[in-house]
């Protein structure tokens, strides 16, 4: 699938205050960013993903990230563990929701800040259950520091 006619109908969903994008039989809400400061160079962003099947969210970019990694916080004694994950199940017709905390898309090795109220585009690749790629584009809004 080719990613970038995506891109102009995410920005009008955004630009409308609409922030979902719906995109082949994924389905995208609320996707938002947390805002950096000048030297920080990692951030997390976050989003509700519903599948019309039973798929998995195996990869993420953004071009403001050299890398960007599905995540998941877990306590384990006490203490916050974050670690990547090979994929994020998607089940059929379930809203999944990747939220500070718990399973999120790190942005690492940051090109620049990530300033709040600018729009950040994300490329999430999703694998349906026969193994065949796509990539769903997203534009999240970026949320001030603390948010």
């Amino acid at each position: 699938m080719n990613a970038h006619p995506a891109l102009p109908r995410a920005l009008l969903c955004l630009l409308l205050g609409v922030s979902s994008s719906a995109i082949a039989e994924v389905t995208v809400k609320d996707a938002w960013v947390r805002g950096t400061v000048p030297a920080q160079k990692s951030t997390g962003a976050f989003l509700t993903i519903t599948s019309s099947e039973d798929a998995k969210l195996v990869g993420a970019s953004s071009p403001i990230a050299a890398m960007a990694e599905v995540h998941l916080s877990e306590n384990k004694g006490g203490v916050m563990h974050m670690h990547a994950m090979e994929f994020l199940q998607l089940p059929a017709g379930k809203p999944v929701e990747l939220k500070p905390g718990a399973s999120h898309i790190m942005l690492m090795q940051l090109r620049k800040p990530v300033v709040a109220g600018e729009p950040l585009a994300i490329a999430l690749t999703i694998e349906d259950r026969n193994g065949k790629r796509s990539t769903v584009e997203v534009i999240a809004a970026v949320r001030p520091l603390g948010r």
